[in-house]
């Protein structure tokens, strides 16, 4: 079952689109994972809005007890975990739970960008 439409303009539209796709499955899924699906996503397309020029595909779908969701951007540049400098800043901690929440992520280099896929065990 995948979900592929419009590209989303937010994250909460994405997020949105995770909880249809979670819901339409009928699958009894721990409200934790649920919530881990989607702070994943929200970080994603945050990401790509905020520092890479903007959502150039959105996938998501579940493949067997798997969520997958794939973001593509517009920047060729890979996310990095920033240094403990911060400098007074805010932030910069989303790519690090992406990492400590996901059951793996590959980012893959496209036409136009990058493509981040990244799957979440769902049991």
């Amino acid at each position: 079952m995948a979900l592929t439409a419009e590209l989303p303009a937010t994250s909460g539209e994405a997020r949105d689109r995770v909880l249809a796709l979670l819901r339409a499955g009928h699958l009894q899924i721990d409200d934790v994972v649920v919530a881990d699906a989607l702070l994943i996503t929200s970080e994603l397309v945050t990401n790509a809005l905020r520092h890479a020029g903007g959502v150039t595909g959105f996938t998501v779908r579940i493949s067997d007890d798997s969520l997958e969701v794939t973001v593509e951007d517009a920047s060729p540049l890979r996310p990095f975990v920033p240094s403990d400098t911060r400098d007074g800043r805010i932030g910069g901690y989303g790519w690090s739970l992406v990492g400590q929440l996901a059951t793996s992520v590959v980012i893959t280099s496209t036409a136009f960008g990058k493509g981040i896929h990244v799957a979440l065990r769902l049991r």
